[in-house]
């Protein structure tokens, strides 16, 4: 048996005989041949080997080249790419690009759009890949891309690519059908997913687990049980055996209707075929008991997962124990099952924090304190230590506090996010950018768009820039989920130089979205009076929200301003803020 050490020499020994070739790029599997493997003849009387043969000199130079030129890995070509694109302009960023010397294919390219840059600079490298030489989007970079937009809530961008995908004859695949399906379900376009449920079946394309799965919860969702359980029994008919999420459909449908007994049922019939609930399973079906306040049921999945070491996350585990203290019920088992949230040990570590320090290690202690409970992902004892620190005035350096609100964000901690950003603006501590961008992105994935103001406000005293791009995409996204006062109040906030062709079109679009066609117009009116560059894109949102508005009679004027744009614009003479102002508003995708 090889030691990992000895196994590693073997690899590096043998690694010259083997042909490593990746089948699919994006979700498939890789199959390693050897084509190539073969063993050196052996010799009963091998000669023996003089000190200064030529070819022991030549061998010796190339083991010591071999040495001096470390290996690059794809993971770190893939986080270069991903920095690149997160830490530099647009304009820094391709030149970057450009000059780095790697092979641009479909699987490096899909692994860059996976780390999920900032989105607008993900759809200008999309569209910077196609028109690299010899390179050709297919369909795991075309489908990665439509469900960043899907994510984003950006349905007709998502559309588009879809679009693109059908026109350009690209194959599309059960993967792609499902994301669409989701995304336009969690829309409430369930007409639309049954559509393309259809379209998908009529094509020949065969439904996995997976997609008959989403498509179960989509009916399920929108109370079609009938179709839900006959797409049920369809799959298990297709010889498609159910997962751990298809149960936990089912189970959470059950639990809606009150039917509590059958849920048990599944939970116990799925162990029996050896797919064992795992921890989001058990997360669902314990926020399903607290809502129906079914103690019994509660109680006996708190015992499995006691059994299988698995624990609630904070907001469940919270909600379960109001649910046992309202009902007088003893919470001793939910605090064994999650130990590490009950709260005496929370205050088990308030309480000896400081013991034996005192003065300037507190400082440097509060700050191991932190970082431990990063790692370890105690969230709430690290909401807990900030409350404390902030009744005392005690700082914590910028980089610590940047990476708590991170970590919340990266858990989908809203609250203590901004818990932490409080506490920095109340004790004047710098944040660093990147940690504002995380926020931001989290509050609008959310909805929490009053609060996203908020932040862009700190952002702006503090003299951290959004950006023009960031703030059109926030600016355009307020307006489409008609929170037209807080479009407008960022857009306020920006300083002059922002104030550029992207961000008034963003404007602009957000009147339109909103309704306000008088003010779009007034926008559009003001950025020709203060010189600001007028592109294609600009053209595109005003005609295209006067369509959908009825205001016919204007539009004929600003289309003959977008035919003398066109004719006279050549595309060596387009701007860099007016080219990005048109792949983000001039196409169909968007507006």
């Amino acid at each position: 048996m090889f030691t990992s050490h000895g196994s590693s020499r073997f690899l590096r020994k043998f690694q010259c005989f083997v042909v490593v070739r990746l089948d699919r790029p994006n979700g498939g599997y890789c199959k390693i041949t050897t084509d190539c493997m073969y063993s050196s003849p052996k010799h009963e009387h091998p000669e023996p080997v003089r000190q200064n043969s030529p070819k022991t000199k030549k061998s010796s130079r190339l083991i010591n080249k071999r040495d001096a030129e470390p290996k690059t890995y794809m993971r770190d070509t893939i986080t270069k790419i991903s920095n690149i694109l997160r830490y530099s302009t647009w304009d820094s960023a391709k030149d970057q690009l450009e000059g780095l010397a790697i092979k641009w294919d479909s699987f490096t390219v899909n692994q860059a759009l996976k780390t999920h840059p900032p989105m607008e600079k993900t759809w200008l490298f999309f569209n910077w890949a196609a028109g690299l030489k010899g390179f050709k989007h297919d369909r795991f970079t075309y489908t990665t891309m439509l469900d960043i937009f899907g994510e984003a809530g950006r349905l007709s961008s998502m559309k588009y690519v879809f679009q693109q995908m059908q026109e350009k004859g690209i194959k599309i695949d059960v993967v792609t059908y499902t994301s669409l399906l989701h995304w336009l379900s969690n829309d409430g376009d369930v007409d639309g997913a049954i559509n393309l449920w259809l379209e998908m079946r009529a094509k020949g394309c065969h439904p996995t687990v997976v997609s008959y799965t989403a498509y179960m919860k989509i009916l399920f969702d929108h109370n079609r049980v009938k179709e839900g359980v006959e797409v049920y029994k369809e799959m298990l008919q297709a010889g498609c055996k159910p997962n751990c999420h298809t149960y936990t459909v089912l189970m959470e449908h059950l639990a809606n209707a009150g039917r509590f007994k059958e849920v048990m049922e599944i939970f116990s019939n799925m162990q029996k075929a050896g797919v064992p609930p795992d921890k989001a399973t058990c997360n669902i079906l314990v926020r399903k008991c607290c809502s129906a306040k079914n103690i019994e049921t509660m109680q006996q999945i708190l015992q499995y997962m006691r059994e299988k070491a698995l624990v609630l996350r904070i907001g469940v585990y919270r909600e379960a124990l109001e649910t046992l203290m309202a009902a007088g019920e003893n919470d001793m088992l939910l605090k064994q099952v999650n130990n590490h949230l009950s709260v005496e040990n929370i205050e088990n570590v308030e309480n000896n924090k400081f013991v034996g320090f005192t003065g300037d290690n507190i400082s440097s202690l509060d700050r191991a304190l932190v970082l431990h409970l990063s790692s370890k992902q105690n969230l709430v004892a690290i909401d807990c230590l900030l409350a404390d620190l902030r009744g005392k005035s005690i700082k914590l350096d910028s980089g610590v506090i940047s990476l708590i609100i991170e970590v919340n964000c990266s858990h989908c901690r809203q609250v203590g996010a901004l818990t932490a950003l409080e506490y920095s603006v109340e004790l004047d501590i710098e944040v660093e950018r990147t940690a504002y961008l995380v926020l931001l992105g989290l509050l609008i994935r959310t909805n929490s768009l009053a609060n996203v103001v908020d932040v862009v406000y700190v952002m702006a005293r503090t003299g951290v820039s959004l950006g023009t791009h960031l703030s059109a995409l926030v600016i355009y996204r307020l307006g489409c989920a008609r929170e037209l006062g807080c479009a407008v109040k960022v857009f306020g906030l920006l300083p002059d130089e922002q104030r550029s062709t992207t961000t008034y079109t963003a404007l602009i679009a957000a009147y339109f979205s909103a309704g306000d066609v008088d003010k779009g117009l007034k926008a559009f009116e003001t950025m020709k009076r203060l010189q600001i560059n007028v592109a294609l894109g600009t053209y595109r949102v005003l005609i295209t929200g006067l369509e959908k508005s009825g205001q016919v009679h204007k539009l004929d004027t600003y289309r003959k301003e977008k035919k003398i744009l066109q004719g006279r614009s050549c595309p060596q003479d387009v701007s860099s803020e007016e080219m990005i102002c048109n792949l983000l508003f001039a196409g169909d995708f968007l507006v």
